[in-house]
């Protein structure tokens, strides 16, 4: 049976994964302080195994939707983002050594290590979506032009949550015509 905490983090995700219109092979970026989902000040309190049921929740979302998950890190780290090889070497992004652990990197990073096939970290990345569980400043890693998603939920345990879809920019003036596929 799957936990209260996996069912709202795989709700949450499917629902922002819909509205966002996300595509096979697009990114969710995801940054999340287990310290915050439960009750603690972010960065004081982490917990694997909380974040082992974020993880697989969200996780299950993406794959359902053919959706590359991205991990950020937390600032020891410097924000860095874990995600599978093969998503980092399609967009071309430099690859970094390091592996995260539950004080140096965050929980919810380790375990996309742990569980991803062939995981990767990187500096940079411009994720299509992301949920930021907690307060962990994601905006980062998103595209150029973030438009805020309110969701059906907005907590995740006792964490805030900000969601995030991205747009292409629109560019030109008065007398550019733009391509509503693309809002």
């Amino acid at each position: 049976m799957k936990s209260e905490i996996y069912t709202e983090c795989f709700n949450a995700a499917r629902e922002l994964i819909r509205i966002s219109k996300a595509k096979p092979g697009d990114i969710l970026i995801v940054g999340c302080s287990t310290s915050e989902v439960s009750g603690e000040k972010i960065g004081s309190a982490s917990k694997p195994e909380l974040a082992e049921e974020i993880f697989m929740g969200i996780w299950d979302a993406a794959k359902e939707a053919g959706v590359y998950l991205a991990a950020q890190c937390c600032e020891h780290l410097n924000r860095a983002v874990i995600i599978e090889k093969s998503a980092a070497k399609e967009r071309n992004l430099e690859i970094v050594n390091v592996v995260p652990q539950p004080k140096a990197g965050g929980s919810f990073a380790t375990q996309a290590y742990r569980h991803f096939s062939e995981p990767a970290a990187v500096e940079h990345i411009k994720a299509d979506a992301g949920m930021d569980i907690g307060d962990t400043l994601i905006g980062m890693h998103l595209k150029d032009v973030a438009v805020p998603v309110r969701l059906s939920v907005n907590s995740i345990g006792k964490a805030h949550l900000v969601c995030a879809r991205t747009r292409a920019k629109f560019i030109g003036g008065e007398r550019a015509h733009y391509d509503e596929n693309l809002s």
